[in-house]
């Protein structure tokens, strides 16, 4: 039961809906063993009688939800892709704050970014090793872009006379999507520049190794980078429309004590929405016509195509 290649949107949201499920976090070390072991039985044909096939599919959502792909070790917890909406929500209540400083605006946009590169590091393609100081430099470069781009928006904001004080902190409240996003794309890039360099295994539709492409990996670094600006579109932009709205109606105004949980409880609801739409758009396990890769590749099989693991 190795994972398959999602040809369809609907097919790749299912498959990344249990991937990112919350539960899995509480799973205990014992049932992981269980569930590695029972997928590692069927792969050998030693399955015990009686094993359904609900069983093997929970065991593959298990297994798919913690452990690497590449390296089939465990994930820490925080920068799994199942931790993400958890540990990021409080993130994302923070960055959308009304009247942030300077000061909060930074540290803000560094716990995101901090969250973010540890998340990219641990869920990239790890067929090649990757040396401490390529993460340091990736760790920087993201959180030095993130800062400056967002605390230039909000310097542009503050100067810009001809906004009423509403319309200024409304437009501050939009700030954060285009720092993320483009923060985003310089994170993918810096902390998988690795992988532009040394390039990624390339697999035959029988798991057989092929080869390292850089090709692969520029497609692999592409489509990531691409889910990362989707990403944070439904989170940054639709809470502060509906928080705008919110804000007006009676029961806020009475009790402004409710406006930090009301709009971490949006936050979530968006996070919740945007991650398993963004994920979904590429399938983690891509396939590429191996005439768009380098020759020396397709010299090395007879297939057609090959996969490679886009990482998330």
């Amino acid at each position: 039961m190795e994972p398959e290649i999602q040809t369809s949107f609907y097919g790749r949201l299912r498959h990344f809906l249990d991937i990112i499920d919350p539960r899995t976090l509480f799973v205990t070390e014992r049932r992981l063993r269980e569930a590695v072991q029972l997928l590692e039985d069927y792969k050998h044909g030693t399955l015990r009688p009686g094993v359904t096939n609900e069983q093997l599919w929970g065991a593959q959502k298990i297994k798919q939800a913690i452990l690497h792909p590449d390296t089939n070790e465990k994930i820490f917890m925080p920068f799994r892709m199942s931790g993400y909406i958890p540990f990021g929500t409080p993130i994302v209540v923070g960055l959308l704050l009304p009247n942030q400083t300077l000061a909060s605006t930074v540290f803000w946009q560094w716990l995101n970014q901090s969250h973010n590169a540890c998340v990219n590091y641990a869920n990239r393609n790890a067929t090649k090793p990757s040396p401490a100081s390529k993460f340091i430099q990736g760790y920087l470069g993201a959180v030095i872009s993130a800062v400056s781009i967002a605390v230039g928006l909000n310097v542009l904001v503050q100067k810009a006379n001809k906004f009423t004080p509403a319309t200024r902190l409304l437009v501050q409240r939009f700030v954060p999507f285009p720092a993320v996003a483009s923060a985003n794309i310089c994170n993918v890039v810096l902390m998988r520049y690795g992988e532009l360099e040394e390039g990624i295994d390339v697999l035959d539709a029988d798991g057989n190794l092929v080869g390292s492409s850089k090709i692969a990996a520029r497609h692999a670094l592409l489509e990531t980078a691409l889910t990362r600006v989707v990403l944070p579109m439904p989170i940054l932009v639709l809470p502060p429309i509906v928080m705008s709205m919110l804000e007006k109606t009676a029961l806020l105004q009475a009790r402004p004590r409710l406006l930090l949980p009301v709009q971490s409880l949006v936050c979530l609801a968006a996070f919740g929405l945007a991650l398993p739409l963004a994920i979904s758009l590429f399938p983690q396990m891509s396939e590429i016509e191996t005439s768009q890769l380098e020759p020396e590749i397709a010299r090395a099989t007879s297939s057609r195509t090959v996969v490679y693991n886009k990482g998330l």
